[in-house]
């Protein structure tokens, strides 16, 4: 579940761990999401580039071939990076809770 979400996310906008979480059911699973991402890298539809920390801190990077690859990823769809920091959080920040209402 956690992966279809993750492909939901719109080119040029980034989510966290915690908002994927919460939007699943499980308020306090952000680590949950963050073992799904980490084994994700095998899976070239997940796009995992496009989810960070709650604070917009590309903590996942170590988990891309190269350590530099997700702000490179996220650089190419627009989004600007700062000290491993999405510039601008609040406006990239795609909130499935609000944009997959039902």
């Amino acid at each position: 579940m956690v992966y279809q979400v993750v492909r939901l996310i719109p080119e040029g906008r980034a989510t966290s761990y915690g908002a994927i979480a919460h939007y699943l059911g499980a308020k306090s699973g952000a680590r949950m999401v963050g073992y799904a991402m980490n084994a994700s890298h095998s899976k070239p539809d997940v796009p995992a580039h496009r989810v960070v920390n709650r604070n917009g801190v590309l903590t996942g990077k170590h988990h891309f071939e190269k350590p530099n690859k997700m702000q490179e990823l996220l650089e190419k769809e627009g989004v600007g990076i700062k000290d491993n920091r999405i510039v601008d959080f609040q406006t990239i920040f795609w909130d499935p809770t609000e944009e997959l209402k039902l």
